[in-house]
């Protein structure tokens, strides 16, 4: 598949599969990524030794191949107002209904929220059953089925309630992304996008399956470094700390990827209003975001005081100001205790 903004079909035969190691232990998995993958699921799951299985879908089962084994399948409900505990605890009936066991495997197939609840939901049940990923956005495949980030939203914010729970394996099969309509596409690009800033380098252009492996690559060596978010993964909330804000000021109109891609472009206003970066490091955030077709404005109708007042909430927030990723002198870093009169200032030059 090409980029979408070039509109036009990959004709050359299908690249082979792609495999990325997440390095973590005894609980190290596989990222498999490219066309077709999805039909080695019957032999991960026999790899678990699992007698049962309980598939939370939101595709259509004939996407799935057969798992060989007793499965449940529940439909998924996908998109960030279904991401609650409430979602979660119905699922976890359907499974004590069905009998699972913490032998068994749990698989997740569907969006970046399908692949957080589920995980959540398999890290509670039973304290833990294995679970599996099968990614069918552009976004989840590059960034929410891998690192073991688990996570619902509450009325006070996103994603405050959660767990690390590393799936057993990853299947981020190209075929599904076939089917995504363009502004699923382009919301995928926005974790991407953030990328060119953490370490991945300059991505445009390349083939979807390459762009989506340099991507989980560079997560893989983050989270294999720090799994559980005392310092290096900080880096992976790039973009993100704005990009939720506008999501849940919006309430979710506008998706998570192009929320980042805004958020990336405020990062390097940021960085630049502090002396960080350069004008032209500034404007090399708007560059790179916007030629992968994403937002780079703040949405209409947000107003900055309710913009301010979620970003106190964001999870990194310390007691004495806001806290951001930011690029600068030493490379991304995380910076603490900003004062708020700055980032609003920041924001007021957003166009």
């Amino acid at each position: 598949m090409t980029f979408p903004a070039h509109g036009e079909k990959q004709t050359a035969a299908p690249p082979e599969p792609r495999t990325v190691r997440v390095d973590l232990g005894e609980r190290s998995y596989d990222v498999r990524i490219g066309p077709g993958v999805r039909r080695s699921l019957p032999e991960t799951v026999a790899e678990l030794g699992a007698r049962r299985a309980a598939v939370v879908t939101a595709r259509p089962d004939e996407w799935l191949p057969d798992l060989e084994v007793p499965t449940l399948v529940v439909q998924a409900r996908d998109g960030e107002t279904n991401k609650t505990l409430t979602w979660v605890a119905d699922v976890c009936s359907e499974f004590a209904q069905f009998g699972l066991t913490r032998s068994d495997v749990v698989i997740s197939c569907g969006g970046g929220t399908t692949t957080d609840s589920v995980g959540l939901a398999a890290s509670l049940y039973h304290r833990g059953v294995p679970v599996v990923h099968l990614p069918t956005s552009l976004l989840a495949q590059v960034d929410a089925s891998v690192g073991g980030k688990t996570a619902v939203n509450i009325p006070e914010g996103k994603n405050l309630v959660g767990a690390y729970w590393q799936p057993a394996a990853v299947l981020c099969d190209t075929d599904f992304l076939d089917t995504l309509p363009r502004r699923e596409l382009i919301n995928g690009y926005g974790e991407i996008a953030r990328c060119h800033f953490i370490g991945a380098g300059d991505l445009f252009g390349l083939p979807i399956h390459d762009q989506i492996a340099a991507s989980v690559a560079l997560k893989a060596s983050i989270v294999s470094a720090d799994e559980r978010d005392t310092g290096l993964r900080h880096i992976l909330n790039y973009g993100h700390t704005l990009g939720h804000a506008i999501e849940r000021a919006t309430d979710f109109a506008m998706r998570h990827g192009e929320a980042v891609g805004v958020g990336t472009v405020f990062a390097g206003r940021l960085a630049g209003t502090l002396g960080r970066i350069d004008a032209d490091r500034v404007a090399e955030h708007h560059e790179v975001v916007a030629r992968y077709g994403l937002p780079t404005t703040l949405p209409a109708g947000v107003h900055l005081d309710r913009l301010l007042a979620l970003l106190r909430l964001d999870k990194k927030a310390a007691t004495g100001g806001l806290t951001f990723v930011l690029d600068g002198p030493r490379g991304v870093e995380l910076v603490r205790d900003l004062p708020e009169a700055v980032v609003a200032g920041a924001l007021r030059e957003m166009p």
